[in-house]
């Protein structure tokens, strides 16, 4: 018989089932607290529950754990790099970041992904399967435990495409800020998407106070749709009608991913071109140097060609910003450290 994914469940899923056990409600916050706060790792550890009760959790529930197949630490600003195990083997990747306001997490949604943006090491091995919220909110509990360090922020960045897991994703988020569980603010949260569209639509309608984060990275359909196959169905104007609308709705400003890729997307023309798609719309622009990617052949682009880019923006009034490079001796970029574990590409 396949057990329970008991810490998948929110707080009234878990009420419904130990009610359909004849079980008091209260014990449904109980084991919820035991999960989610105190992170037990067994029903044995419940230890305010009554021994038939936890007996027959354990007998018709799993308690969802992943482990630390590889573990990389920066020695130039404590980056954490994990590759975690899942249980049926498969390995997705998190990375801590150290920052002034706290610790960030950047975590996976999917093992792998289909989307097939080719500057990103995450796509290269396909798509394995999706994660499900226990193994997504697993990668925060465990993240903290090994690290001794408190996770005050977190990124849907990591491997794998957050809107194309919707169902999973959005269990998670609401497992991870409920008060009675993880308790983290969504407005510490950032969720990134290439551009599924529809899926947008549908987070805007959640209301949800996180942080959308758009992955741009080209300000038109040419260039976009040979970088991110995603284009091509839902090419550039109709991600920004989307955009808009989101602000519109949710009153809550958008935050768009640059990769900037030595002459495919950095010149002054693209700068230009970025600014227009944009004005009007409050935003915050992150530009990112491009990981190298040995199989991808593209380059970052030169520092002075980044500060030509940036002048253009900040003269049309755009908040731009450069992602810090951090983990830079332990290739702290996504999808690297499971290819080199299957075997693929270049170790870390």
């Amino acid at each position: 018989m396949e057990k329970i994914d008991i810490k998948s469940m929110a707080l009234p899923e878990l009420e419904a089932l130990l009610k359909e056990w004849g079980e008091p409600r209260f014990r449904a916050g109980q084991v919820y607290t035991w999960m989610h706060q105190k992170q037990a790792l067994s029903f044995e550890e419940m230890t305010n529950l009554p021994k038939a009760l936890r007996e027959k959790l354990e007998e018709q529930c799993r308690i969802t754990r992943l482990s630390v197949r590889r573990k990389l630490v920066s020695q130039l600003d404590g980056t954490i790099k994990y590759l975690y195990e899942l249980p049926d083997g498969e390995t997705v990747e998190s990375v801590l970041m150290q920052y002034h306001h706290g610790d960030s997490l950047c975590i996976s949604t999917q093992v792998g992904c289909r989307m097939g943006c080719n500057f990103c090491a995450s796509t290269l091995l396909g798509l394995a399967r999706n994660l499900t919220p226990a193994e997504m909110l697993e990668e925060v509990y465990l993240a903290g435990r090994d690290s001794g360090r408190k996770v005050s922020s977190l990124v849907l960045m990591g491997i794998g495409e957050p809107l194309d897991n919707y169902d999973n994703v959005l269990a998670f988020l609401r497992i991870l800020s409920s008060e009675q569980g993880f308790g983290l603010s969504l407005r510490h949260v950032s969720l990134s998407t290439c551009g599924l569209v529809p899926r947008i639509y549908d987070l805007m309608r959640e209301k949800l106070q996180l942080t959308l984060s758009i992955s741009l990275h080209a300000p038109d359909n040419e260039t976009r749709s040979r970088t991110m196959p995603v284009n091509r169905k839902y090419p550039v104007e109709e991600l920004m009608a989307a955009c808009r609308k989101y602000f519109e709705e949710t009153g809550r400003r958008i935050s768009f991913e640059y990769a900037l890729i030595q002459g495919v997307n950095d010149t002054e023309e693209c700068a230009e071109k970025h600014a227009a798609l944009l004005a009007g719309l409050p935003c915050h622009v992150n530009l990112i140097p491009v990981n190298n990617v040995t199989e991808r052949g593209y380059q970052k682009s030169s520092p002075r060609q980044i500060k030509k880019f940036i002048a253009v923006l900040e003269r049309h009034h755009i908040n731009t910003t450069v992602r810090r490079e951090l983990g830079a001796d332990i290739n702290a970029a996504c999808g690297q450290l499971r290819r080199a574990d299957k075997g693929e590409g270049a170790t870390c």
